[in-house]
């Protein structure tokens, strides 16, 4: 029986799209939804770049991108998708020559912003690298680079324009025979961006690349985030998403698989449940919680654990997670393995031995997977 049959306020119906391929990813259709972020050093500073795009791979990125402005990154580029672990997206702006040499450099996919390539003619000259070089294609439609006849139609930048951006370029990719495409239409205003993004998911097939642009720093661009990237996904909406953080491209990768493993749709590593604190705690929680987020980095198998300062609500969430541990008296606490209680535990050995039931469980969960896998 799925949990989705006997609690149906969890289904979330993902709206139906066509698959295509990054590299060795496939994004859209039943695929999982990706995580992407986006490297912030000089792309010409080849061992910074890479070493950027290996921390987010090892944070759990499945596809990253890099911005190739001048024909030095072009040229640089190549050396960073051939050392990269994942797929490259090109990010190109204004000069279509940079989308045909990234092709041509190896990237997996390039990021074109209609707004600012240029003409059809040069969008087509691009069309026609990323066919030669397996590459894909996003159209990214941005609120703050929408073309001038569009501004001039609408007076602003508002949903209809960026939706009529975003058919106009799919227009262009489809007359020249590509739908390798997924599409964006990214606004840093919450409310136009959410009605940007419905109503582009109405008419069309193609894989959304969701994202908030420019959010904001590591707090405030993740509340911002969460509300609209949350909403769209609850919806259905949404193949592969990046969250825009002023902010190192690791934290963009845990926030984007945070905001995806609180809606259900994406698992990976331990989702740690714990409780604000309050006098009632039985051991200093806040410190306890960061201690194991950072002891448990390294753990990438999907799996629960609670850490509640006391019994008001500990033994309940303990019921729902892989591993627990309650708050008591007397400086010790219970343990929690498989929602059932096991054993009463100190506080002074609760990090230790609480990594080490993690480690355990996480053993365990693969295993069974490998053994379900060679048995199919």
């Amino acid at each position: 029986m799925s949990l989705h049959s006997i609690r149906p306020w969890r289904q979330i119906d993902r709206r139906p799209s066509r698959q295509i391929m990054v590299g060795n990813v496939p994004v859209g259709g039943d695929a999982p939804i990706t995580v992407q972020t986006m490297t912030n050093t000089l792309t010409t500073d080849v061992a910074a770049t890479v070493a950027q795009v290996q921390a987010a791979a090892d944070a759990g990125a499945d596809i990253v991108r890099v911005s190739v402005p001048d024909e030095a990154s072009s040229k640089a580029l190549r050396e960073i998708v051939a050392e990269s672990p994942v797929p490259i997206v090109a990010d190109i702006h204004f000069h279509y020559r940079r989308g045909i040499e990234a092709a041509e450099a190896g990237a997996a996919c390039l990021r074109i912003n209609p707004g600012n390539i240029g003409s059809p003619e040069r969008v087509a000259e691009v069309i026609k690298a990323a066919k030669d070089h397996g590459c894909s294609i996003r159209i990214g439609v941005n609120a703050g680079s929408l073309e001038k006849h569009l501004l001039d139609k609408y007076g602003e930048p508002c949903p209809d324009a960026m939706i009529e951006s975003g058919l106009d370029h799919i227009r262009i990719l489809e007359d020249n025979d590509f739908r390798e495409y997924k599409i964006s239409c990214k606004a840093s205003d919450v409310f136009m961006a959410a009605a940007a993004y419905q109503g582009l998911a109405e008419q069309t097939d193609a894989p959304i690349h969701l994202g908030i642009t420019e959010a904001g720093g590591l707090t405030s661009g993740t509340i911002k985030s969460a509300i609209g990237l949350g909403n769209l996904l609850w919806m259905g909406i949404g193949d592969t998403i990046r969250v825009s953080l002023s902010a190192d491209p690791v934290e963009e990768v845990k926030v984007g698989y945070e905001i995806l493993k609180s809606l259900g749709l994406r698992h990976r590593g331990v989702n740690v449940i714990s409780c604000p604190s309050c006098a009632r705690q039985g051991f200093d929680v806040i410190k306890t919680v960061e201690t194991l987020e950072k002891r448990l980095e390294h753990i990438k198998t999907p799996m629960s654990l609670s850490i509640i300062g006391c019994v008001v609500n500990g033994p309940g969430e303990a019921l729902m997670t892989d591993v627990g541990f309650t708050g008591g008296g007397n400086g010790a606490g219970m343990v929690y393995l498989a929602g059932k209680q096991s054993h009463k535990l100190s506080n002074e050995a609760m990090v230790d031995h609480i990594v080490e039931q993690v480690e355990k469980k996480a053993a365990e969960i693969e295993a069974a997977a490998a053994e379900q896998t060679a048995a199919e």
